[in-house]
Order: C-alpha cells, then sequence, then structure tokens
C-alpha cells in the first residue's frame, strides 16, 4: 500500500497522523536509527504463515518475535516465518519489507505484542524504505483490530 492509500485510510477515519521521511534503511533498527525513534516505538511488521494462511505479527523494532508465543496466541496453530518470495506480491504498491501493519485490507490477521499498546503513539513503514507514519496506537487498535498478545519473550 502506497503512502496515498494508506493516508487516504486514515484521512476517511478522522485520524490524527505525522509522515516520518528518512534516508533509505532496510532493518527496523536501521529505520529507527535513520528516522530518529526509539526502537521501542517503531513497529515492525512480521509476515508468519498460521496454519498455512498469511498474518501479520507487529512488535516493536528493538525485539524479535518468539515463534511459540505466537502459536499461543493463535491456538496452537502450526507457525512459520514466511519467505519474502511467499508474500512479495501480496502487498502491490509496497516495497518488500516496508508493509503498514493493516492486514485487514489484505485479508490477513494482525497480532500485536503487548509492548506496543502500552505506547502512547507507534510509528510504522508507510509501503516504502523511507516513509514511515506516526500515529495514536488507540487509532491504531481501532483501524488494524489486532489481536493484542505477547509475541516477544522480554
Amino acid at each position: 500500500m502506497p503512502l496515498s492509500q494508506l493516508t487516504e485510510l486514515l484521512d476517511e477515519n478522522g485520524v490524527k497522523y505525522t509522515k516520518i521521511w528518512h534516508s533509505r534503511a532496510f532493518t527496523a533498527q536501521e529505520v529507527a536509527a535513520s528516522a530518529h525513534v526509539k526502537g521501542k516505538d517503531l513497529a515492525k511488521t512480521v509476515i508468519v504463515k498460521l496454519d498455512g494462511k498469511m498474518a501479520m505479527a507487529v512488535l516493536p523494532a528493538s525485539f524479535s518475535l518468539d515463534l511459540s508465543l505466537l502459536r499461543e496466541a493463535a491456538g496452537g496453530a502450526n507457525v512459520a516465518l514466511a519467505a519474502e518470495a511467499e508474500f512479495r506480491d501480496l502487498f502491490p504498491g509496497c516495497e518488500t519489507g516496508a508493509m503498514p501493519p493493516f492486514g485487514s485490507l489484505y485479508g490477513m490477521d494482525v497480532f500485536v505484542d503487548t509492548h506496543l499498546v502500552y505506547d502512547e503513539q507507534i510509528a510504522f513503514n508507510a509501503g516504502t524504505h523511507t516513509e514511515l507514519v506516526q500515529l495514536d496506537y488507540k487509532d491504531f487498535e481501532r483501524l488494524a483490530k489486532p489481536k493484542v498478545a505477547k509475541l516477544v519473550a522480554r
């Protein structure tokens, strides 16, 4: 979803947000540093397979996904990380690895780590490796309708 489609969705739903441009960066930690956003405040989207169906796990950039915790949250599903080749075409207009965490737009379930729930605001990739959007977590939760669960071991 290119930035224009994302901002259209946010505008249509009365969401206040900030666009943040940064130097081209690929890893979540590089993005956080380039955009001058704390790693714990940057939400990264990890694409996973739950019983063969694609889903999103959203967690702070400074953490790693614990697949066993996601398995619990998903009710015992068979869980695996998805390879880029498996999901690249599911996000038209997005650069691979820069998908925004709005799974409902792509027919995917979204799981969000409990750490992000306590943040007043979150920032996330907006479809490219040079753009972020920052908004209130409450607005993200209202639009994305994620299942909140502990997804990281720390």
